[in-house]
């Protein structure tokens, strides 16, 4: 929340290729730190690693987008591009990299460690992908701010438009619901300590990531569709299946209601699928391109501070009410969702940053 805030922001100033680069470089020393014994030394790959997510989350999307612009390839595309994204990367090679990582830790014996260091390895050969076949792209490199006056101006386009700021709203809420059921899940599925195979779930929650982000393409591609209006209906959709675990305790039979948790769980990783391209596809819309990293990295602050309290606090209480909480705050999503739909019907260009730099200049001469 601190330190990959801060760094994540600097893309816009320094390059988009060079904070990928740096996000190569800070996990390849994170993944180091983890043959350390000594705390201090995981505590500073934590730090990195908060580094590098940071920059995972913002500065690949920037430069991606960027650079799609910059090229005048079809609007279309980029849709595609972010579909297939979530199909092959958060699913089936997060399925790979499972399998790979069980393969070198247990099967080839080589040790816990052992996934770090093959992630290391790939990221040094993304990191050379990277040097050799990317340009460089900014996101207002004529403008003369430093790191504040870059967090001011982001703070004055998310309160002068109120499309970036539903925006944020809805991401940190549904993130934060999605990052906190990541931790609830298998207490759900096992309350009283069962055995369940961790990794055919898990593998079955890749796929439906899957599912969803396929979805996610066919309903992107058809043009009568908005982004707006079914993402309000996905909301609703996970907003019901985190309810599932405080209806089973109903049911009274565990195995029955563990197999309806399981069911609801997978219709929220398609949920889930549908997501991400569709939030990268609005982001793409409605955040300013000279500020679009550091914008991004705004709304990751209450992310993170969400999850951080919600672990804290994670045995303060029951189970049923976690997902209670997940569940109403997405239910919240689907009605900022709807008021996004509005709002972007009612204004239908994105609003000028020439305009927004002015306002942030007067609001700069009042103070």
């Amino acid at each position: 929340m601190l330190f990959g805030t801060i760094v994540g922001s600097l893309a816009d100033k320094q390059g988009r290729k060079r904070a990928c680069i740096t996000y190569c470089l800070t996990y390849i020393l994170s993944c180091i730190t983890k043959h350390s014994p000594e705390y201090k030394v995981l505590m500073v790959g934590r730090i990195l690693g908060g580094i590098a997510t940071s920059l995972l989350f913002s500065s690949f999307e920037s430069w991606l987008v960027a650079e799609h612009n910059k090229r005048g390839f079809e609007p279309q595309w980029l849709s595609i591009t972010f579909s297939k994204a979530i199909f092959l990367g958060n699913g089936l090679i997060a399925i790979v990299s499972g399998l790979f990582a069980n393969l070198v830790a247990d099967t080839l014996g080589f040790g816990p460690v052992a996934p770090f260091d093959s992630a290391a390895c790939f990221l040094a050969i993304g990191m050379a992908i990277i040097l050799s076949s990317w340009s460089e792209n900014y996101g207002d490199p004529s403008d003369s701010k430093d790191l504040m006056g870059q967090f001011k101006a982001a703070a004055a386009a998310i309160a002068s438009d109120e499309k970036i700021a539903l925006l944020g709203a809805i991401q940190s809420l549904f993130e934060g619901s999605m990052y906190t059921f990541v931790f609830l899940w298998t207490p759900a599925l096992s309350p009283n300590d069962e055995e369940i195979p961790h990794g055919f779930i898990f593998a079955t929650f890749m796929l439906s990531s899957m599912l969803g982000s396929s979805i996610a393409s066919k309903l992107m591609a058809r043009a009568t569709l908005k982004v707006e209006s079914y993402m309000q209906i996905v909301f609703a959709v996970s907003a019901f299946t985190l309810l599932l675990p405080i209806i089973s305790t109903f049911l009274g039979s565990i195995s029955f209601g563990s197999s309806i948790q399981l069911l609801g769980f997978c219709v929220f990783e398609a949920c889930v699928g549908i997501f991400w391209p569709s939030m990268m596809k609005m982001r793409s819309q409605y955040i300013p391109e000279e500020a679009r990293s550091t914008i991004m990295n705004f709304f990751r602050i209450p992310l993170n501070l969400f999850v951080c309290i919600v672990l804290y606090n994670v045995n303060a209480f029951p189970i049923t009410i976690m997902f209670g909480m997940c569940s109403i705050f997405l239910f919240m999503a689907s009605v900022l969702q709807r008021r996004l739909m509005v709002v972007a019907d009612t204004y239908k260009k994105p609003q000028d940053w020439t305009g927004l730099k002015e306002i942030d200049a007067e609001a700069e001469a009042l103070v």
